[in-house]
């Protein structure tokens, strides 16, 4: 195999600042130490960190099991409860009295509760369940919208020992149906509706028609939090969760678990179209939630932790659910969409509770760099922003031109930015920089954590050269990593360690390492590695390129069969200004973004074809659907499921648009 070509090169360097470092939870030499300790004994730096930051009713004295590798086990003798390393930790220390959640509402009301809040809260709700006869290796399904309710299902949950699955929002009736039916569910845990940017969205209904389509004969009941109040029918099976909670005790003894008792079972889009369910365990995820929150975060006692991220996904598992809450932080969480009432609204919320570390998605910060442009009365400048001391990002790969504004124009050149890559099934973060010690390079997530061992092979696992792209690896196990598909142990070890590379964790993108500081930068999915000519070019660098205009706020850049070059490069792009109003203004501005590409990167990368939208087809956590714009661009017709997709009327503009 060639190599990935790194066409794109980033000069720019921003040091950690001495005052930052100063205070920080990791200093260079604590990383430089740490490094070198699990360099020395890997399963020993893991088995010290577990002892020292996880309560554990029986220790566990075996600390890494490889004995059926890829079946990896961590701390598989001892025994916890991650609730009560949540929550009941906390009871007999200041921290009991603390804020533990600021909710704010779709519409704009504010809930604080504190850490004995919640604990009540969630053993009233686990009492609830066990007088329905639930208990531990039950599985549930959670159908809820951003809330406080959907942390207590999911802490009440794991409380009593059950599985819980969470299921976003936005996603479909048959999406719902397909993971019922996977898991193996016999609780299903929903709301009567959920407010999003001013609307009323159903979900109780997607519930029975989830039902409808058969295969969920398992479920015993249908609890539903009414948020809304809104006129959604009742069966049989169903039950209000006030009813549920009504008379409970505050207390409920947290059923303590193996180490490897499944957390959680979390469903993410596999490459056959069939959502492979990735399975965490307790003790390894807990820890690298806590771990996390502690290195890369930096978070203090008096920090207002803010990550943006839906429960649905891993994101709001590990950096809403479980890591702020293990280790006592106060922390924000929000309903609503970051452009209602107005594009201002982070900037509004960040003012108002003083949030000093904010974690939010590429995707985002880019919407909201064109709001600025085309709205300028709710742009950041117009808010206080100083709380702020640190910024973070996440999902997919930051382009330079996005990380620069958001450093500027919402951190102030004052707040380091930790650019994570990690994955749902890694379950914390894998390469990050750490604010105290890594200096900053825009577009790159820069250094592996300590006992993360990544590195970047060719396709027979072989290293290749720093400056040279290729495969990114994971050469040794770590305590947080996806223990199975559910259900499917040979499509896991198919997925993620593949025969021709030894052993090692496939993390399914392509990457590389600068030639001075062996710095990583994500160049996009290997599926997403274009093969033009006979280069090998990531999408990433051709959508950083593109952005990089001063016309362009987005765009998304795929592939498709080209008879002379073997694969095109097809680009969609959201101009800063207005969509262009016929084919010639169109042809003008594409010549001159073909151009610009070929100024960037070279020739080699121009888009043969570029389409202009006015937004691009994203669930409603943001994420670009690249497989849908990579059907428009062949030509196809769309067969799969859009009913995730916040803005589904896009694919017929884009399909028109050329």
């Amino acid at each position: 195999m060639s190599a990935i070509e790194s066409v794109l090169v980033e000069n720019r360097v921003f040091p950690p600042p001495a005052a930052f470092t100063a205070q920080a939870n990791v200093k260079p030499a604590d990383f430089e130490a740490m490094k070198a300790k699990a360099e020395r004994d890997h399963a020993g730096f893991w088995a010290d960190l577990a002892r020292e930051n996880l309560i554990w009713s029986k220790p566990f004295t075996k600390s890494l099991d490889d004995s059926n590798a890829p079946f990896f086990k961590w701390f598989s003798d001892g025994e916890l409860n991650a609730s009560y390393n949540c929550l009941d930790r906390h009871l007999n220390t200041p921290v009991a009295d603390k804020t533990a959640i600021i909710f704010e509402a779709d519409g704009g009301d504010v809930t604080k509760v504190t850490y004995r809040d919640l604990y009540k809260r969630v053993c009233r709700f686990a009492n609830g369940l066990k007088s329905l006869g639930y208990k531990k290796g039950d599985r549930a399904i959670i159908y809820l919208p951003m809330s406080i309710e959907a942390v207590v299902a999911m802490q009440a949950c794991a409380r009593i020992g059950m599985t819980h699955s969470v299921v976003f929002g936005g996603f479909s009736a048959k999406s719902l149906q397909e993971r019922i039916v996977d898991v193996g569910a016999t609780l299903v845990i929903a709301a009567d509706e959920q407010m999003r940017g001013g609307k009323a969205i159903p979900l109780k209904p997607a519930v029975d028609e989830a039902y409808g389509m058969g295969g969920c004969d398992a479920v015993r009941h249908t609890i539903v939090y009414k948020r809304t109040g809104g006129n959604v029918a009742y069966g049989a099976k169903d039950i209000d969760w006030a009813k549920v909670e009504a008379g409970q005790a505050d207390d409920c003894p947290a059923e303590m678990v193996n180490a490897e008792h499944p957390l959680f079972v979390l469903y993410t889009s596999g490459s056959t179209g069939k959502p492979k369910g990735v399975q965490h365990s307790t003790g390894g995820y807990l820890l690298h939630a806590m771990l996390t929150m502690k290195w890369t975060f930096d978070i203090k006692p008096n920090d207002v932790f803010w990550c943006t991220a839906d429960v649905g996904w891993v994101t709001g598992h590990t950096y809403v659910t479980y890591g702020p809450l293990a280790v006592g932080a106060t922390e924000i969480i929000f309903e609503g969409v970051p452009t209602f009432p107005n594009a201002g609204r982070f900037w509004d919320m960040i003012q108002k509770h003083k949030c000093t570390v904010f974690y939010t998605a590429p995707t985002a910060i880019r919407s909201l760099i064109k709001a600025a442009d085309t709205t300028p009365d709710v742009a950041p400048g117009k808010y206080d922003l100083s709380s702020l001391r640190l910024l973070g990002s996440v999902g997919e790969p930051i382009n330079p031109e996005a990380w620069m504004w958001y450093y500027k124009h919402i951190g102030s050149e004052r707040c380091p930015i930790v650019d994570t890559f990690w994955q749902t099934e890694t379950g914390g973060h894998m390469i990050t920089p750490l604010p105290g010690v890594t200096p900053l390079v825009p577009g790159s997530c820069t250094q592996a954590l300590p006992g993360i061992a990544a590195a970047i092979v060719d396709e027979t696992a072989n290293d290749v050269p720093n400056g040279s792209g290729g495969i990114l690896v994971i050469k040794k196990p770590w305590p947080s990593m996806i223990r199975t598909i559910w259900g499917d142990p040979e499509r896991f070890k198919k997925s993620y360690f593949p025969d021709e590379l030894k052993g090692y964790y496939l993390a399914g993108d392509g990457a590389v390492r600068d030639a001075v500081h062996g710095n990583f930068r994500i160049t996009g999915r290997i599926d997403d590695v274009l093969n033009v000519s006979g280069h090998r070019l990531g999408t990433m660098e051709i959508e950083s390129a593109l952005v990089a205009n001063p016309l362009v706020a987005e765009a998304a850049v795929v592939g498709r069969p080209d008879e002379t070059t073997g694969e095109a490069v097809s680009a969609f792009v959201v101009l800063k200004g207005a969509r262009p109003a016929d084919k010639e203004s169109a042809a003008k501005i594409a010549k001159e973004l073909r151009d610009w590409v070929g100024k960037e990167i070279g020739p080699i990368a121009k888009p043969k074809d570029i389409r202009f939208g006015d937004n691009l087809p994203k669930t409603r956590s943001g994420k670009i659907m690249r497989r849908l714009l990579r059907a428009i661009a062949k030509g196809e017709e769309i067969t799969q499921d859009v009913s995730t997709l916040e803005n589904p009327a896009i694919l017929e503009q884009l399909k028109q648009s050329l």
